[in-house]
Parts: C-alpha cells; sequence; structure tokens
C-alpha cells in the first residue's frame, strides 16, 4: 500500500530496540511487527503472560510473531502501574541489546462513561495507565534514549482540543488522554535536541480486540486495520530527532508520503467510518439516514400519544410494539427510557421485562434500567440501522445511564428488527 519511493522502502530500524508497552496485542504489536520486519529487536512490555479469557495475545505469543517477521525480541511482564516492572524491564532489555532507542508508550485503559457512572477504580486505573504508567515509562526510558543516535518517545495520545465536547459524556477517559499529550509537550521542548517526542493518533476507529469488546459485533465494518497506526508510527520512528513536538493524525501524515489508496486499510472498504477526537484537523462524517418505515396499523401505546402519531420516531415505537415478542422479552428482561430532544422531542419506552412487553410515548410502566439520551433525528437513524448505537454513544450524540449491559443487548435486538424498521 506504500509508495516504492517512500521511507518505508529501507531497513532504517535495523538493529534498533524499541520498547514497546502493552505490545501483546492490537495496535502495539502492529507497530512491533512492522519494526521487526527491519530487522529491530522488540521489548514485549505487557501484563498478559497468561492467555487471557476473552483477549487473543499474550506476550509470548507476540515474540513468536515478532522473531517469525525478521526481529528479535524479549518479552517482559510489565504492568506500568507498578514502577519496579518498568525498571526491571528497561534494564533487562539494556543488558539484551545494549540500550534503548525508541520508546512507544501504548500501553491505555478506557472506559467512555460519564462522570456518575464512572467508578472510582476506573478512574484510577485510567490515571494510573494512561498517565502516570506514560510519564513514568518515558522517565526510565529516556536516560538510556539519550545515548541513543537518533532517539524518539511515541504516546498514542491525541491532539489537546479543548473543546467541551471532548470531555461532556467521558470526561476521565479524556483527562487521562490529554495527560499522555501533555508529556509530549512538556518533554519534547524539556529534550529539544537530545530525544523527539511526538504523538500519533487515529483519525477513524481502529479494529482491536478493545473495540470489539466495546462496540460487539459488526463493529469492525466501521474500523480501520491497525496497520494504518504502524504505518504512521515507523514514518515517524525514522525521522530525525529533530522532528518533535508533533501531534500527528495518521492519515495526514500518509497522504505527505504519498500513500493514495486507504482502501488497503479497512476492514470494509468504502464503508463510512467513525472518526475519533479529539483532533482540530477533521469533521465528523455525517452518517446518512431516511425516515423510519413499517406497516400501517401495528399497535402502539396511545394513552399519551404525541402530536404527530405518523411521525418518524412514533412510526418507528409502532414497529417495535408490532415486533413485540415473548422471546424479546425473556432473553432481555430490560426497560428502556428515552429522553428525545428535537422536533419531535419528549420520552419514550421500550419495555422488555413486564409480560408480553410494550413500547410507546411517556414513561415506562416501572422503573426504566436504562435511561438514553440523544435527539429524535438520531433516534430515527440508530434504531434504522443508519447509525450504530455504539458509534453513536462514542461520538456523543447518545448517552446512556444505567445497565450498560441491558443497553448493549438491546443493540443486538435492533439488528434483528432492522429489516422491518
Amino acid at each position: 500500500s506504500l509508495p516504492s519511493a517512500s521511507p518505508f522502502a529501507f531497513r532504517k530500524l535495523a538493529g534498533c530496540t524499541l520498547f514497546i508497552t502493552g505490545a501483546s496485542r492490537g495496535i502495539g504489536k502492529a507497530i512491533a511487527l512492522k519494526a521487526a520486519k527491519d530487522g529491530a529487536n522488540i521489548v514485549i512490555a505487557a501484563k498478559t503472560a497468561e492467555p487471557h479469557p476473552t483477549l487473543p495475545g499474550t506476550i509470548y505469543t507476540a515474540a513468536a510473531e515478532i522473531e517469525a517477521a525478521g526481529g528479535k525480541a524479549l518479552p517482559c511482564v510489565v504492568n506500568v502501574r507498578e514502577e519496579q516492572q518498568i525498571i526491571n524491564a528497561v534494564e533487562k532489555a539494556v543488558k539484551t541489546f545494549g540500550g534503548i532507542d525508541i520508546l512507544v508508550n501504548n500501553a491505555s485503559a478506557i472506559s467512555l462513561t460519564g462522570t456518575l457512572e464512572t467508578e472510582t477504580k476506573k478512574v484510577n486505573l485510567m490515571m494510573d495507565v494512561n498517565v502516570r504508567g506514560t510519564y513514568l515509562t518515558s522517565k526510565t526510558c529516556l536516560p538510556h534514549l539519550r545515548k541513543s543516535r537518533n532517539p524518539h518517545i511515541l504516546n498514542l495520545s491525541p491532539p489537546v482540543n479543548l473543546n467541551p465536547m471532548w470531555f461532556k459524556n467521558h470526561c476521565a477517559y479524556t483527562i487521562s488522554k490529554y495527560g499522555m499529550s501533555m508529556c509530549v509537550l512538556g518533554m519534547a521542548e524539556e529534550f529539544r535536541g537530545e530525544v523527539a517526542v511526538n504523538a500519533l493518533w487515529p483519525k477513524t476507529a481502529i479494529h482491536t480486540s478493545a473495540m470489539d469488546m466495546l462496540g460487539g459485533s459488526g463493529i469492525e465494518k466501521q474500523c480501520r486495520k491497525t496497520d494504518i497506526l504502524a504505518d504512521a508510527a515507523y514514518c515517524i520512528l525514522t525521522k530525525p530527532k529533530s522532528f518533535t513536538g508533533n501531534f500527528i493524525i495518521d492519515e495526514v501524515l500518509l497522504r505527505e508520503e504519498g500513500v493514495k489508496d486507504f482502501d488497503v486499510y479497512a476492514i470494509a472498504p468504502e464503508k463510512n467510518f467513525f472518526l475519533v477526537g479529539a483532533s482540530q484537523t477533521f469533521k465528523e462524517k455525517k452518517l446518512s439516514g431516511s425516515q423510519a418505515e413499517g406497516p400501517v396499523g401495528a399497535k402502539v401505546n396511545t394513552e399519551s400519544a404525541p402530536a404527530k402519531p405518523l411521525s418518524p420516531v412514533a412510526e418507528t415505537f409502532r414497529v417495535i410494539q408490532g415486533a413485540m415478542s415473548e422471546e424479546y422479552v425473556r432473553t432481555t428482561q430490560g426497560v428502556f427510557q428515552f429522553e428525545l430532544s428535537g422536533d419531535e422531542g419528549g420520552t419514550w419506552y421500550i419495555d422488555l421485562k413486564s409480560e408480553g412487553g410494550s413500547a410507546g410515548f411517556g414513561k415506562p410502566p416501572v422503573t426504566a434500567d436504562v435511561v438514553m439520551s440523544m435527539s429524535s433525528a438520531d433516534f430515527v437513524k440508530m434504531f434504522t440501522g443508519k447509525l450504530k448505537p455504539t458509534l453513536a454513544f462514542m461520538s456523543g450524540k447518545l448517552r446512556i445511564k444505567g445497565n450498560m449491559a441491558l443497553a448493549i443487548k438491546l443493540e443486538k435486538m435492533l439488528t434483528q428488527l432492522n429489516s422491518k424498521l
């Protein structure tokens, strides 16, 4: 996918030692494999030594892949929350390979939840891994990086954008990722002329195991492969150390390098991608949608009927009510309340807990397990398959309070209903 005349055509990282946190899977492993093809030495600094029940890969399986790709691997058990584990791994890396040339701070924890819904232990985890872990790993590697001919630190973190939209739905997570970005701002200036320090962030969602857990089945079609970040990282890490203090978006950089075909990075070419923040260099694509269509006459709760019974939202609820089944109720066991804004604003509900189930305008007959807030237009798009619930949530179009597991169950029901809506 890369032009032959670009820097990628040469083995520029041959013999270099990369210390990569979180390199047992996902983006970290992709960057490691890209460097391994040059014959680089890779220190896999990650937690997973034993197979995880749901996530693929360990530091040892990653090491085998790196060796097969042409590199040398040193798997180290490292939880970046534990300073001594970082110190031990750095000492082992220096003893094994003679030094460290590149640090990639990739390890990260994520919880896309609001302030009241984010448990303290999750806040601590994100701050410890994302901010403190990045800071301590950088601090521990820097004395060795300063001895390298072309040292780099690369943080997987976003450009700092203080628009409140990037904070309002997942304040703790944004703060923690911006903490990584602030490490770039400070260290790039502190070590200017000695060590390059940059940040890399994707323009679109990237398909990883974490994204599967967040988005569920089908999310990969809205994502790009980890290869795009690996290629962008390679480009940054092969630049001179004078290239520092930059906040780089993968696609923007690769276009500058001459890449024209980005379909090679897509899981499903020509699909709309979910654009991720927080960058001022691009705007979110508008997902196309149409008014909901359904069978006229399907049952709907008209006890407090809205003024426009044939509006797209009302029509959507008619179809939902008509599709109610004991099977949906039995397998879901949840009550969902929708607080909609815009032209068809108001409170609506889906009861998949009471016998027979019901849906309609007004508050549910029993207390809701999940409350979802969004615009009426986005609600219709979501229920007609034009807007993925996960993408709506992550982009701030949908706010969820209550039982997240039930919210995921509702998404599965939507998949089955799409053909009727």
